[in-house]
């Protein structure tokens, strides 16, 4: 808990004024005095420090400040969730696309899954049946989840994780747009095509005058 004015314990301080200034290792009743003549509270910001470290300030506007860092810092944290999809190793194919496309929409959330076959009586002897089925799911979803847990068997189950992946920084630079008033890059030419591309006026009127015949010499009539 932050201590401020008469809570603040020791006989001394050092104390930073109201603009930032060190005013110096000064006496707590002098630093109480000087934030009082501003209209203002005397707050400790570093306890720990030997004198303690007091600042100058409104203390209603310095807490209401420091709660609205809080609240930014609480929206930057990445909340990830685990999510877990069971499946059998001998899962019909419309439950299994039902199942996959669930495992999409957690992916394409952001959150993380779980993904658990389930073996039951003998089909626990046969365990490389549930991993060619988790391989296929991570195959099949590799565009948006990436395996973060290889396969794992343990009793009669076995469990893989799969984490969500980001699109490539080349597939959005192709479906970025141009903004307003930006050009769009032209496509590349190709070579053929840049042979075959018309020439211009005067290089048309050079390259004609080249190649016409020279005219005949004049002859003496006989």
């Amino acid at each position: 808990m932050t201590r401020i004015n008469e809570r603040i314990r020791g006989p001394e301080v050092r104390l930073i004024g109201e603009d930032g200034e060190q005013v110096g290792v000064v006496k707590r009743d002098d630093a109480l005095s000087y934030a009082r003549e501003r209209d203002l509270d005397l707050v400790e910001i570093a306890p720990e420090a030997s004198p303690p470290v007091c600042r100058v300030l409104d203390y209603s506007k310095y807490k209401y400040e420091q709660e609205q860092r809080r609240k930014q810092a609480r929206k930057h944290q990445q909340q990830v969730t685990i999510r877990e999809m069971k499946l059998r190793p001998k899962i019909a194919t419309h439950d299994y696309e039902t199942k996959k496309g669930h495992i999409l929409r957690f992916l394409k959330h952001g959150d993380k899954v779980k993904v658990t076959i389930m073996f039951r009586g003998r089909e626990v002897a046969h365990p490389e049946r549930g991993e060619v089925l988790l391989r296929r799911v991570a195959e099949e979803l590799g565009e948006f989840g990436a395996i973060e847990q290889e396969p794992n068997q343990e009793g009669r189950n076995m469990t893989m994780v799969l984490a969500p992946v980001r699109a490539s920084a080349n597939s959005r630079r192709s479906d970025r747009r141009p903004a307003d008033g930006e050009q769009a890059e032209a496509p590349p030419v190709a070579p053929e095509a840049q042979a075959e591309a018309p020439a211009s006026a005067p290089e048309a009127e050079a390259k004609a005058k080249t190649e016409a015949p020279a005219a005949a010499p004049n002859q003496d009539p006989k």
